[in-house]
């Protein structure tokens, strides 16, 4: 009975469409749709779909954008209701996040945690220039399972082992794992530094958190 409303919602994130994903979650809730039904089976998908189109090629970066900002305006409207019902979607795992001291660059950051937080996570995002003791507070404050460190500039990269090394100080190693991004981030600066993983985009953030969890998963049971 929903499907034309929730091909809306997922065309609506593949258009890049704020306004018709505000329309489209004001619409799920004057029909009595429930919220996660709205948020699991029409929004995400179309992220889901913006995401692959991205990996293959067929969109950009300004693509992405534009469906990461639908998808704030849509839940926007939807979350209220989420509270007001008491009802919660499966937390996947919780994820600090936040841009190195002397990083002012947040528009990759952004993207992440809007990708996490769609998926399934939940993100403290803690902005930009943050110092290496606010990231260990914040993953401590929210029984953080992983943190996510961004730099865009190679004189900042360093923050990451920094970050790395506090968390390990403080005793959080290596229950909190650690995931790096950025322009002038590697694969082989991750391993270097003691990072559990690296993503070069987005899409690729979520894919790494998700194997994360499913292997904390794994091991616990």
């Amino acid at each position: 009975m929903h499907e034309d409303l929730l091909a809306a919602m997922r065309q609506s994130i593949a258009d890049g469409d704020q306004d018709a994903a505000k329309a489209a979650a004001q619409q799920a809730i004057d029909t009595g749709m429930d919220p996660l039904v709205a948020i699991d089976e029409g929004f995400v998908p179309g992220l889901s779909y913006v995401g692959a189109c991205f990996t293959s090629g067929e969109m950009y970066l300004p693509d992405m954008m534009l469906a990461a900002r639908a998808m704030k305006s849509a839940m926007a409207v939807l979350e209220p209701v989420l509270a007001e019902n008491s009802a919660t979607r499966r937390v996947r795992g919780r994820v600090v996040i936040g841009t190195v001291k002397g990083d002012i660059h947040e528009i990759g950051k952004n993207l992440v945690a809007t990708m996490l937080s769609a998926s399934g996570f939940e993100v403290v995002d803690l902005g930009v220039d943050v110092a290496p003791e606010r990231f260990v507070a914040a993953a401590r404050e929210h029984a953080a399972d992983i943190v996510g460190v961004s730099a865009l500039l190679t004189t900042t990269m360093t923050g990451q082992r920094t970050v790395v090394e506090s968390l390990a100080a403080a005793g959080l190693r290596p229950d909190v794992k650690v995931i790096v991004g950025g322009a002038p981030v590697t694969k082989a600066w991750a391993a270097e530094i003691g990072a559990d993983g690296y993503s070069e985009d987005a899409v690729g953030a979520v894919a790494l958190a998700s194997k994360i969890m499913e292997a904390a998963g794994a091991a616990q049971g």
